[in-house]
């Protein structure tokens, strides 16, 4: 018996011996794939940046594109009122030159007291008009300027995308 004892002892530590002996890993393929999968979750961060980068610049562009969009409306309603009150002028200094040719042919005193007074009138009337135009001159040159402003920041945002759109397309060649 005490044979069978030692007998299985020893069947038994080399059982254990040969359990905790396994085959060693594939140390350099796990350690390939590691350095894969790191590398991959390394792509995936920097490509979740570039498309956050993307969507605030488009975010940024949207709003810039509405203020654009009122910088202009406000640009040509300055330009149309500019050439509205040019219009007025015009037709005022007409009439203007007709009231005076009616003054110089006028036979009547009274007629021409009338026309003195009509063209009091209207050289009152192109006066305020003039003070308008240039009003609406500086107005016009202020939307201008701002309209300038904001287009070349509109731009700037679209060159922006433009390049994130080829650090993504990197991206898709790999």
């Amino acid at each position: 018996m005490r044979c069978t004892l030692i007998y299985s002892l020893t069947l038994l530590t080399q059982t254990a011996a040969a359990v905790a002996q396994t085959a060693p890993p594939d140390s350099q393929m796990t350690q390939t794939m590691l350095a894969e999968i790191r590398q991959l979750r390394h792509d995936l961060q920097a490509a979740a940046a570039v498309i956050q980068r993307v969507q605030i610049v488009m975010y940024r562009l949207q709003t810039e594109t509405t203020v654009l969009d009122r910088t202009t409306q406000r640009l040509d309603q300055a330009r149309n009122s500019c050439n509205q009150t040019q219009t007025q002028r015009r037709m005022l200094t007409s009439q203007i030159e007709q009231a005076e040719t009616r003054k110089r042919n006028s036979q009547s005193q009274s007629d021409q007291r009338a026309e003195e007074e009509v063209l009091f009138r209207l050289k009152s009337s192109i006066e305020m008009w003039a003070g308008e135009e240039q009003q609406c001159q500086v107005e016009q040159v202020d939307a201008e300027t701002h309209f300038r402003t904001e287009d070349a920041k509109v731009k700037d945002l679209q060159d922006q995308l433009d390049k994130l759109d080829k650090v993504l397309a990197g991206y898709g060649s790999k």
